[in-house]
């Protein structure tokens, strides 16, 4: 495989040459092998969960959407079986931590903001997220932009890059929310407060 370009150092940025190998073992097509959960450790290797999240099915898993299905900031996995079978939902249930949702409103752009380039800046790091709902094999995730930001509550600054080109920016964003950002319009709506790990109807 060839690389896309230059890793940009400063968002923590790695490649993996062939996603078949992050770890070592024989991996193929087949649609045999028990379905596997990969553990990013700080951006430098991969730790194999599968067994400990009981996300090892033996069903040939096609489609996995991420996306926080409790509205309690945590994001969960919802997982659709290739030839029937029943949809899998695995449950997030690591120790709750600070987060923020964003929904956009576009308005010289599409109606959802659907392309746009969102980055926050928390306590000096950078974290991108592009909104591209449509982003899986027969799956679409939910158009929510999810910053998960551990143990700070804050977002010290947000800058939208929206599909019109206009961007935006917003600053000392509270975390724990869910928030809509309009493109003609200064500041964001809150949607809804949620204590993280506390789930709520949505």
């Amino acid at each position: 495989m060839e690389r896309p370009g230059p890793l940009d150092a400063s968002l923590h940025e790695f490649w993996v040459g062939n996603p078949w190998q992050i770890v070592a073992g024989g991996y193929n097509l087949s649609a045999f092998e028990r379905n596997r959960v990969f553990l990013n450790v700080r951006g430098h290797d991969f730790l194999d969960i599968s067994h400990l999240t009981g996300a090892d099915s033996d069903g040939d898993g096609r489609a996995v959407v991420a996306a926080d299905f409790r509205n309690c900031g945590r994001m969960d996995l919802i997982v659709r079986q290739a030839g029937g079978g029943p949809l899998l939902l695995f449950e997030n249930r690591l120790p709750p931590k600070h987060y923020l949702l964003v929904s956009l409103r576009g308005r010289a752009s599409n109606r959802q903001g659907i392309g746009a380039r969102l980055t926050a800046i928390v306590r000096g790091q950078q974290r991108v997220r592009e909104l591209y709902p449509a982003n899986g094999y027969r799956s679409q995730a939910p158009n929510v932009v999810h910053f998960g930001l551990a143990d700070v509550d804050v977002v010290d600054q947000l800058t939208i890059r929206w599909p019109s080109g206009k961007t935006q920016v917003l600053k000392g964003l509270k975390g724990d929310r869910h928030i809509v950002v309009d493109e003609d319009k200064d500041g964001a709506e809150a949607v809804q407060t949620v204590t993280p790990g506390r789930a709520v109807a949505p």
